[in-house]
């Protein structure tokens, strides 16, 4: 289905194609298990000798038909869902490493992720190198050891906005023979597919735009299909060498392109079991199927709200990467020049005390620790979820301590820049 239909198309129909006297749209199959006939049947599922549902911790057919769709929006071979994007960076990463690894990091992503890899994977004996993305080519490489397995990156970072140069992280991580991992969380592949630029594996938060909504939190695998895990055997044993949990199968011998993905599923997703709910995975395909429609009024209304901060005496400074004087303007045009995402964040004159008082006063926007969905919402970093930082730690992770992070919705854009204007005045 991938290759002869559109974005547009995919969103609504890729996934699930129901046979004769089949639901037109995607049941739910809310069951842990699944029956089979004979003993035999059930034994060749649990060696991968065969293919089918056995257990909903491993695979359930609402999730696959999802997890085919996104796979199809990013044009990738295979994908695999999540309890959380949280989740979902924790196995890219997991997958290819083990203690004693080490993987290459930019260092302007989203807070939660940082942590992650900068305090709790480093327990797990997997150790990370932060990397300022906009560095030049040689520091980034500067960074990578013998045993370095992956470069990671955001297209649009969030809190910060800043747009990664995805053909160079590209380029870097395959002269040293590792996979670049990108999260398109915030663009969706409406509006960039990073495997087009050069990446190998992308993530998603499914929690933003995707599910579109706010009403489920989770997360998506997405493999290419196109990095040559066994022309780097050494770096990737655990999918080049036999798994001796599955009899010594090899997955890149009994896999192929589906190699990644299947070891995701057979091996971390049944021990370590952060899966989506069915529940949640049929809400999160109601998002997909208007994702489309979505992603244009989104970047059209965040347009027209950074137009007027940017003219506005009482804001200090804008940062929207759809300014023609945004210092990553000419990236955006080059990797989303459909637009990027409605994510705007602004400091105020007077500083954190008046940011403060500006989003207390705003009526239509909501203060939410959320971002990314229908409807218009707001949360300031400095007093939320970066609070236990100095404001000389926030300015270390590129957090201002004013910076407003404002999630521009699908409503009326005459109506949320009203509602910005009364709570300026205010």
């Amino acid at each position: 289905m991938a290759k002869q239909f559109k974005p547009e198309t995919l969103c609504v129909q890729a996934g699930w194609t129901p046979k004769k006297g089949e639901p037109r749209v995607l049941p739910i199959y809310q069951s842990t298990t699944f029956k089979y006939d004979t003993s035999e049947q059930m034994a060749r599922l649990f060696d991968l000798e065969d293919s089918g549902y056995f257990y909903t911790r491993l695979q359930n057919p609402t999730n696959d038909a999802v997890a085919a769709k996104i796979a199809a929006l990013e044009g990738g071979v295979a994908a695999m869902l999540t309890s959380s994007g949280q989740a979902a960076n924790f196995y890219a990463i997991f997958n290819i490493c083990q203690a004693g690894d080490h993987f290459v990091c930019s260092s302007t992503i989203y807070g939660g992720t940082f942590n992650l890899f900068g305090v709790t994977m480093k327990k797990l004996g997997v150790d990370v190198t932060f990397v300022n993305p906009d560095a030049p080519e040689e520091e980034i490489s500067a960074a990578f050891r013998p045993n370095t397995k992956a470069l990671f990156g955001e297209t649009i970072s969030n809190p910060t906005l800043e747009v990664l140069d995805i053909e160079k992280f590209a380029r870097i991580a395959h002269k040293h023979g590792v996979p670049l991992i990108v999260d398109n969380t915030f663009p969706t592949p409406i509006n960039c597919r990073p495997f087009e630029w050069g990446a190998d594996i992308v993530v998603h938060s499914t929690t933003k735009y995707m599910d579109g909504h706010a009403t489920s939190v989770g997360g998506a695998i997405v493999d290419s299909g196109n990095f040559d895990w066994d022309a780097h055997a050494d770096k990737f044993p655990g999918l080049c060498t036999p798994d001796e949990s599955y009899h010594g199968l090899t997955y890149t011998k009994a896999f192929g392109k589906l190699a990644y993905i299947t070891k995701a599923t057979a091996q971390l997703m049944r021990d370590l079991g952060s899966i989506q709910s069915p529940q949640n995975a049929f809400l999160l395909n109601l998002g997909l199927e208007t994702l489309h429609l979505r992603m244009p009024q989104h970047c059209g209304n965040a347009q027209k709200v950074a137009e007027y901060l940017s003219k506005n005496d009482k804001v200090a400074w804008v940062n929207y990467c759809g300014l023609p004087d945004n210092k990553y303007y000419e990236l955006a045009q080059k990797y989303m020049p459909g637009g990027s995402c409605g994510v705007i964040s602004f400091g105020l004159k007077g500083g954190r005390e008046v940011s403060i008082k500006f989003m207390d006063s705003l009526k239509l926007a909501a203060i939410v620790t959320h971002v990314a969905d229908a409807r218009t919402c707001v949360l300031h970093p400095a007093s939320h979820t970066h609070r236990q930082l100095s404001d000389e730690q926030l300015l270390e992770a590129g957090i201002r301590p004013d910076l407003i992070r404002f999630s521009v919705g699908i409503e009326n854009a005459d109506d949320i820049i009203a509602d910005i204007e009364q709570a300026l005045n205010a």
